[in-house]
């Protein structure tokens, strides 16, 4: 991870930049490289986010954003509004979409600087081109870097949080998706994390707000205690998401927002994609990131509905045996020895653990 360069104490005159990006953790994160650069470039600024008010610890966790805006709109939507006060920022940068829903709300602070990608209807505005086929990290880059602000898209670390591991160690498991077309059968969740249980490995369920009950279909269709779920009533705190998975043995995930935690803490991890190419918003490609995708013969990048509401038919085609099979194939976590850590964890993060390499109990047909 780059260092981001020292930063003075604030003042009310200290010039402010202001990123839009009311979306969930997962932009957030993919976001990571170009508020890494914008923060390098401006060491002397403010760098506050627009998004959601329930990102704010994600946010401080990035080591770059010194305070969060909150900013939202139902689903994917754009904000109306941002709440500004005090002079026009220096630079304002849209990091949400394109094109005037996302433009506008920028304008109306009358910024110094605009960066932006242009649109037909934003004549304006003389950004670059926008690209459907580019990855969401590379994206975001490529904005910056157009308008003179050198950003590297594999610059998506972020540090490894303080607070211990409430399961050293485990495999982390996590079912939900905020989209069923991204969501994998929990069936065959179940029958993977019963596999690595059986195995040996200590298998935690994670589960966003309001997928309680799916994580505890998963936990006992797999047999595992009650203990095993974490979250569900509500989101899992971020700082105690980020320890986990900061610790884990592995995540494994379908195309949602723990995938990305995962890649910027440099956890193995087994992604699931089916309606969107990995290309898109897959992890880095390194050993410790397995892909399982079975696109059509057609190579598209959005082959099917991300928002849908089924199954799509490209996730259905992955089995449990493959992502234990890609499971056993993780390399071991390489843990920076960034603090001081209590023994059981400790010892948690240095012993390896056995993988099976073959699913032990039926895959559920499609």
């Amino acid at each position: 991870m780059t260092s981001a360069r020292p930063r003075p104490l604030a003042r009310a005159d200290r010039p402010r930049i202001l990123v839009l990006r009311a979306l969930g953790l997962g932009d957030l994160l993919t976001a990571v490289p170009a508020l890494r650069a914008l923060r390098t470039a401006h060491p002397e600024h403010e760098l506050v986010l627009a998004a959601p008010a329930r990102l704010a610890e994600a946010a401080a966790a990035t080591g770059v954003v010194d305070r969060l805006l909150p900013a939202s709109a139902p689903g994917r939507a754009v904000p109306r509004t941002i709440d500004w006060t005090g002079p026009p920022p220096a630079v304002a940068v849209d990091l949400h979409g394109n094109g005037p829903a996302s433009h506008l709300p920028l304008q109306a602070l009358r910024p110094v600087r605009l960066f932006a990608y242009a649109h037909p209807a934003m004549p304006r505005i003389a950004g670059p081109v926008w690209r459907e086929d580019e990855h969401e990290r590379s994206r975001w880059c490529r904005l910056l870097t157009w308008y003179g602000v050198p950003a590297d898209p594999d610059d998506l670390r972020i540090g490894t949080p303080s607070a211990p591991s409430p399961a050293p160690g485990a495999v982390v498991v996590h079912p939900g998706a905020d989209a069923a077309a991204r969501r994998w059968p929990p069936e065959r969740f179940a029958a993977v994390a019963h596999a690595l249980h059986r195995a040996g490995h200590r298998v935690v369920v994670t589960a966003g707000a309001g997928e309680g009950p799916l994580a505890r279909q998963v936990a006992v269709q797999a047999g595992l205690p009650p203990s095993a779920v974490l979250g569900g009533s509500s989101d899992v705190p971020f700082g105690e998401l980020a320890a986990l998975v900061a610790q884990a043995r592995a995540v494994i995930v379908g195309d949602t927002g723990l995938a990305h935690l995962a890649s910027a803490l440099g956890t193995p991890s087994v992604v699931l994609f089916g309606p969107v190419a990995p290309r898109l918003w897959g992890p880095p490609g390194l050993p410790r990131h397995q892909v399982l995708w079975h696109p059509d013969h057609l190579d598209r990048a959005r082959p099917g509905d991300a928002h849908g509401g089924q199954p799509d038919r490209r996730l259905l085609r992955i089995t449990a045996a493959e992502v234990l099979t890609a499971v056993a194939r993780l390399p071991e976590p390489v843990r920076l020895p960034e603090r001081a850590a209590t023994a059981p964890a400790a010892a948690a993060r240095t012993q390896p653990v056995p993988v099976p390499e073959t699913a032990p109990v039926p895959v559920p047909a499609s």
